[in-house]
């Protein structure tokens, strides 16, 4: 949300790519219906990393193709790939006035202007589009041929572009849905912060269970790009593990698996982990380890500023009163501030009722702490049972509420 200290390297693991097949038949070709303000071209574009899928101005222009007053164009030189598994491509028009040709414009998807597809040595793919909704309009008019010699239906371009289809439109109802909220999103109102997270986090939800069904990879890794084009998989570290889980031995993505795994080790303690034990600077003035804070039988480890609206509020209007319900009953509350400055932390105590223990280190987000629990965002809380097991993660409002009420009647 406010504190994104942590920019995710980019590790760059390219492909071999000679353009050195021709033919007479048009490896790529198809209809495109131009529009006006867009250039009569479409571009051909090979991702050479998990970081460069879906991503703006990052992937290698392979080729390009005049569209004609007709609509029709064809790429006739195709990289080689040597191995026997389809890879990864993606064709994208630009605007006219645009100087690049990899310039991928997705801050509304249904307007996208790429389509990600993928294709194999030797194989002929044929579609349709519309040049203002590219992506949208894309459509196949003829399939790759079939591989029956490839008994791996991963391997197989025909089920790996129909999944890329698929996910197109689940990710396209997905936006419809959320529309509002997730314009709403890009320029953050303090007051709605959490709701309008809320709506990102619905608005993701499709996606992830498309990467965690589909037996296409590159269908997967794509939904996984789509989750977060910014890449900032913070607030879905499980999802960003288990894709490394599940395709970490494929032959096909494996420099892109590599990096996907890369990123997903650098990402906050996960449901199910112990929570790291850590010297707390208490607000009474003792130093004591956080787990020997912990309550009997649950714990909201809840990480806040004074000067964070949504944590305030929080405070407020859902710690405080799950504080005066449940304390005597197993719950304990421990606050950790990323305040710098003492009396606006004290201060905030004070006002918002928050009377459970409460540390900083009054180090403002360079706060050790943070660093231990890989995290760069907030409000955030870690939700923990009697032994420090992180049993859920970043619940709010109602939804907090009805945890806590929930796991108590245990």
């Amino acid at each position: 949300m406010y504190l994104n200290r942590f920019a995710a390297p980019f590790i760059l693991l390219g492909l071999l790519f000679t353009c050195t097949r021709c033919s007479t038949q048009p490896a790529i070709s198809g209809t495109i219906v131009l529009k006006e303000g867009w250039k009569p071209v479409v571009y051909l574009i090979a991702p050479r990393g998990f970081s460069e899928i879906a991503s703006s101005f990052s992937g290698m222009v392979l080729d390009s193709a005049q569209i004609g007053e007709d609509g029709q164009f064809a790429f006739r030189k195709l990289p080689v790939n040597d191995e026997k598994f389809p890879l990864l491509y993606q064709l994208a028009m630009q605007p006219e006035g645009s100087l690049y040709a990899n310039q991928f414009l997705d801050d509304n998807p249904l307007l996208a202007n790429y389509m990600p597809f993928v294709l194999k040595t030797n194989k002929f793919l044929r579609f349709t589009a519309e040049a203002d909704r590219f992506q949208a309009s894309f459509r196949i008019e003829s399939p790759l041929e079939a591989s029956p010699d490839e008994p791996d239906p991963g391997f197989d371009p025909n089920t790996a572009n129909a999944a890329l289809l698929k996910l197109r439109d689940i990710r396209h109802a997905s936006y419809l849905r959320w529309q509002t909220q997730l314009e709403a999103a890009k320029t953050p109102d303090e007051n709605t912060l959490l709701e309008q997270e809320e709506a990102v986090g619905q608005f993701r939800l499709p996606l992830m269970q498309f990467a965690d069904t589909t037996s296409a990879v590159w269908a997967a890794l794509v939904a996984t790009r789509w989750v977060s084009p910014q890449q900032d998989y913070e607030r879905v570290p499980e999802f960003l593990h288990g894709q490394c889980q599940r395709w970490t031995n494929d032959r096909a993505a494996a420099h892109h698996v590599f990096v996907l795994c890369e990123k997903a080790n650098k990402l906050p303690v996960l449901i199910g982990q112990v929570i790291p034990d850590f010297p707390f600077p208490m607000s009474s003035g003792d130093t004591v380890s956080l787990k020997s804070l912990l309550g009997k039988k649950l714990t909201i480890l809840d990480i806040w500023a004074s000067w964070c609206v949504p944590c305030r509020r929080e405070n407020q209007q859902v710690l405080a009163p799950l504080w005066t319900a449940y304390r005597e009953k197993g719950l304990q509350i421990i606050g950790y501030s990323i305040d710098s400055s003492e009396g606006a932390w004290r201060n905030a105590i004070t006002k918002d009722g928050a009377v459970w223990p409460h540390a900083s280190h009054l180090t403002g987000d360079e706060t050790p702490f943070m660093d231990a629990l890989r995290i760069a965002t907030i409000p955030a809380n870690f939700i923990l049972d009697g032994n420090g097991k992180v049993v859920a993660k970043n619940l709010h409002g109602a939804e907090l509420k009805a945890f806590v009420e929930e796991f108590l009647k245990k």
